[in-house]
């Protein structure tokens, strides 16, 4: 298809050569894992196992308390012996509590289906919508892009907002990422079964795989597989430029469908909903295997990775396990280490963090690559508001945050922000304006949480007070 170019962005070096076209490789059979109980946005979750429980892979090891909330179990990507559970550092510079399993003798259960938790399959055409979105949950399934959220939640738009296409975002815009790429590539028809099942379960007859232009020789490989797959209406392949934020759901649906997403609004608002390949992938191995989400491709790259590659680890793996060995690094070289990709990504001082669900990338980066110089003052270039890809004023933002006003960030846009990084990358001050951003939502929501629990209390008192 003749897709509308999105012409608002970054023309980044993209820097994917290196791992470009690579398969991906399995990394070994990690004989710990450190798995987070909380790897979604949403509803917290529960840890139900204890130390001195032995797991099967594929086990649920937590989720919430209330089915219902939003929220995702998660499940043990190993066979082996529960050893702790304890609040561990994790990608997002956070801590937050994990279960650690020590693999047993089998490790990841290769010796039979005994030592396996998985679900047995489920034919999409002989099961309920109810089924099909319990199973998606029940598998444990997040948006893998990044954001965590629940992919049950997404494929479940309210009546009055009907959806008519289902885009993958399969753009992969950040800069040395390519483990998307090597996924159409390895598993095209597991993609267009996952898509054909999205398809069956929301009612929609139209699906579009959007990619950056500089994927196009696969769509050969996706149309062939689209021919051979079952599956309801039409399923076409859209090129956008390869062009820095591209890969984000509310700026492809404009390059995909001309369409755009309202202020304050979601993808179902412009009648899409955007899942990314991986996402797809894995909801297509819910069906066909019963397996959760227990595992995810990664690209591991950067100048101070001596061998850059894309793998397929278990969730739970922290890096370290795989230095050296598996992965070979540089540290004379190394200066950052990145979890994600450099423009939207988290920097992180140690190896010895795990895997998530949604880990797309580990960046390991020598200092010509990035940036330790000290901020300077705004010079008011303008800079910030011209590469900005939602057409927000970042220096606005920015100044109310600094002068502590919530409100005025809010209506200079914060909320609309989508985090990409651009208004950084350009900053010639070299202000840290996404970190700004980040920690302003933050503000917000405790603010908004403070109001809502006073709100709450003073509700409770005139209910007693009327009582009495």
């Amino acid at each position: 298809m003749a897709a509308k170019t999105f012409k608002r962005g970054l023309l980044l070096p993209t820097r994917k050569h290196v791992t470009a076209g690579k398969p991906t490789e399995a990394a070994p059979a990690p004989k710990q894992v450190v798995i987070p109980v909380n790897q979604h946005f949403g509803a917290p979750n529960k840890a139900l196992v204890a130390p001195g429980d032995r797991v099967k892979q594929g086990q649920k090891i937590a989720d919430a308390l209330n089915p219902d909330t939003l929220a995702v179990p998660v499940h043990a990507s190993i066979a082996g012996l529960v050893k702790k559970i304890e609040v561990r550092a994790l990608s997002n510079n956070t801590d937050g509590l994990c279960v650690v399993i020590e693999a047993d003798e089998t490790g990841v259960a290769e010796t039979g289906a005994d030592e396996t938790a998985f679900m047995p399959p489920l034919d999409i055409n002989r099961c309920t919508k109810e089924e099909a979105l319990g199973r998606i949950r029940d598998a444990g399934i997040i948006g893998m892009g990044g954001a965590g959220f629940p992919a049950h939640v997404k494929l479940s738009p309210p009546a009055n907002k009907p959806v008519d296409v289902i885009i993958a975002d399969g753009a992969e815009c950040e800069p040395y990422l390519t483990t998307d790429e090597a996924l159409i590539n390895e598993k095209t028809r597991t993609l267009i079964q996952g898509l054909a099942i999205v398809m069956k379960i929301t009612g929609v007859n139209r699906a579009i795989i959007g990619m950056e232009d500089n994927k196009a020789p696969l769509i050969p490989k996706i149309e062939k597989a689209a021919a051979e797959v079952p599956h309801p209406g039409t399923i076409e392949t859209g090129l956008c430029k390869t062009r820095y934020p591209q890969g984000g759901e509310k700026l492809l649906i404009t390059a995909l469908t001309g369409r755009e997403v309202p202020s304050g609004g979601l993808p179902m608002d412009a009648k899409c909903i955007v899942s990314n390949v991986g996402t797809l992938t894995a909801i297509a191995e819910a069906f066909s295997l019963g397996k959760p989400l227990i595992d995810r491709g990664l690209t591991v790259s950067g100048g101070a990775c001596r061998t850059p590659k894309n793998i397929r680890a278990a969730i739970g793996t922290l890096v370290s396990d795989l230095i050296p060995g598996f992965i070979e690094i540089d540290q004379e070289k190394l200066r950052k280490i990145l979890f994600g990709g450099p423009m939207m990504g988290t920097a992180v001082p140690f190896t010895a963090i795990p895997i998530q669900k949604n880990t797309s990338g580990v960046i390991l980066m020598t200092e010509e690559e990035t940036y330790t110089t000290a901020e300077g003052p705004c010079i008011r270039c303008g800079r910030c508001i011209r590469n900005c890809s939602c057409r927000l004023s970042p220096v606005l933002m920015n100044n109310a945050l600094e002068a502590g006003d919530l409100d005025e960030a809010v209506w200079a846009g914060l909320m609309d922000c989508i985090e990409c990084g651009a208004c950084t990358y350009v900053c010639p001050a070299r202000i840290r304006l996404v970190q700004r951003f980040r920690i302003g939502k933050g503000r917000l929501r405790a603010k908004q949480a403070a109001e809502a629990a006073r709100r709450k209390a003073a509700e409770a008192a005139a209910v007693t007070t009327e009582k009495n």
